[in-house]
């Protein structure tokens, strides 16, 4: 493994670049490289704390970038107790790659493959080859959203690696029908945006009349794609955040064909710097199941009459077609959206699970249905939540020391 160390305010960075297989299955076969930054405050440096390895939310996102002890906001809370390791996830960041030439370079069959090896089961073994390379006999984990869904397929595959376990708004179902929880999603989608227009009333109108617009005429993002109406309604994935329905707000008041209402719906709609988000989103809640488009077969009637209607974290086919930087993943995922999937989660070994858990279970969490997550919260072994309606999906954003220090508490008898 190779590594540089280097300082930051307030903080002593460590890179590592460890190679992996690119599939665990065959050992000796093709390789990546995996990158991640070991965090330890300055004043803590020579001491022997405990690792915490840090999950980032996604799928198809690098690991935070440190830039003081507070930033990420939860960073500094963290480091009172540990050094932190953030690992960019595979593909993603510094970690082996994969974007568009990729894409271009391979036949769809391949690239699928490829592809489906970048869910949470190859994440977490990841994780346990550095481990294995630093010499921990056991570490701590948190996971934010998607690496909630890592830190349980952790847990349910290698509970000996693990001290303790924090999960903040990505508590996945076990066994649920996939169908069941998009429709859960769409049904937490509509409150949100209800809630919306009860506090913007005005931005019903206006997305009405965009809808409109944008079927009659040709209107073109600054990157080339055409706006479309389905495109104006994912805007709708931002009302999950604690600032979401702000941020939406002030992207529908501008003049609808200016350049900064133009740039800003590209911005909040696109995933050309990260298109494994998109390519491998369905298949992060793929249990030993097939997933076969869930969200673009669950969308409800009522879309069809009501254009004001705002869709949230949702992938769909047409994605494929409409954004120019998925365009060049759309065989491959199509290949994926019907491939049958491996278990990520084993129920018996949680069941029997006793490494000290925490989870935050948001009440109005839009992205992970808070029904699943109390369920799943029920059939682990010793996991305590804490249900709470103080905070959005982002709650380990917007107010990081008190939920991090609450789940702490959690794991440790003193809350």
């Amino acid at each position: 493994m190779e590594s540089r160390t280097y300082r930051q305010p307030g903080l002593v960075v460590t890179e590592f670049v460890l190679s992996v297989p690119l599939n665990h299955a065959v050992p000796d076969g093709e390789r990546i490289d995996v990158f991640a930054r070991g965090v330890v405050a300055v004043d803590k440096a020579a001491d022997d704390q405990p690792w915490l390895v840090f999950f980032q939310g996604g799928p198809g996102f690098e690991g935070p970038r440190p830039e003081s002890m507070s930033s990420p906001a939860w960073l500094a809370r963290a480091l009172a107790d540990y050094r932190v390791l953030l690992i960019d996830q595979r593909g993603m960041g510094r970690s082996t790659p994969i974007g568009v030439q990729d894409a271009l370079n391979s036949t769809p069959e391949v690239l699928a493959e490829r592809l489906a090896l970048h869910r949470a089961d190859a994440i977490v073994r990841d994780a346990e080859c550095f481990r294995l390379a630093l010499g921990v006999n056991k570490w701590s984990i948190l996971g934010q959203s998607f690496g909630g869904f890592c830190s349980l397929a952790y847990l349910s595959s290698f509970p000996e690696s693990l001290r303790e376990v924090f999960i903040t708004g990505g508590l996945p179902s076990l066994d649920a029908e996939i169908d069941e929880v998009y429709r859960e999603t769409y049904r937490d989608v509509a409150a949100k945006t209800f809630h919306f227009y009860e506090r913007y009333p005005e931005d019903r109108q206006r997305m009405s009349e965009l809808a409109a617009l944008v079927a009659s005429e040709d209107i073109r993002l600054p990157n080339g794609d055409r706006l479309t109406h389905r495109r104006l309604r994912y805007l709708g994935n931002l009302l999950g955040m604690a600032a979401g329905a702000e941020r939406l707000h002030h992207i529908l008041e501008l003049p609808p064909t200016g350049a900064a209402f133009l740039y800003d719906v590209e911005r909040a709609t696109e995933f050309g710097r990260n298109p494994l988000y998109a390519v491998v989103h369905e298949s992060c809640w793929a249990s030993g199941i097939t997933t076969a488009w869930a969200a673009e077969r669950t969308l409800p009637r009522t879309y069809h009459d009501d254009p004001t209607l705002f869709t949230g974290e949702h992938i769909y086919p047409w994605m494929f077609d409409d954004l120019a930087g998925l365009a060049p993943f759309r065989e491959a995922a199509h290949l994926l959206a019907h491939r049958r999937w491996p278990k990520l989660y084993d129920a018996n070994v949680l069941a029997e699970n006793d490494v000290p858990s925490a989870a935050a279970i948001y009440v109005n969490d839009m992205y992970v249905p808070r029904r699943y997550s109390e369920d799943t919260a029920r059939r682990v072994k010793g996991l305590r939540a804490w249900i709470t309606n103080e905070y959005e999906h982002d709650g380990l954003l917007a107010d990081a020391p008190v939920v991090l220090d609450r789940l702490i508490a959690l794991t440790r008898g003193k809350a």
